[in-house]
């Protein structure tokens, strides 16, 4: 069952997974507001990151969780979880401990379309 103290208990509800099973997380820091990365969570992967108050997500290239910062340290401590109004998305706000990006870049959004 879901731990409801970061997420209510009827939100967790109307959670609306795709037919992969999949929701996408927006992730952004609290602080500053930036957005920092688009990544995909399934069920369990909510529920570790609800856990471990730090974002875990679902890698589709992998197909295995993926504790950001695991490796790099860069981890993100979750602060709130929201869910949309449609309920098919989630905006996770983050304190982050070093940049989001794999290439190093404090965002994954640094390249604009011109």
């Amino acid at each position: 069952m879901f731990d409801t103290s970061l997420m209510g208990a009827t939100m967790v509800q109307e959670i609306r997974y795709n037919e992969a099973g999949l929701i996408p997380a927006i992730v952004q820091d609290v602080r500053t507001r930036q957005v920092l990365m688009m990544a995909w969570m399934n069920a369990e992967s909510l529920q570790r990151t609800l856990d471990v108050r730090e974002s875990v997500f679902w890698s589709r290239s992998r197909q295995e969780f993926w504790h950001k910062g695991a490796t790099s340290g860069n981890v993100q401590k979750v602060v709130a979880v929201h869910l949309d109004c449609d309920g098919d998305a989630l905006l996770i706000e983050v304190e982050p401990a070093g940049p989001a990006c794999h290439t190093g870049a404090v965002s994954c959004f640094f390249r604009e379309l011109t």
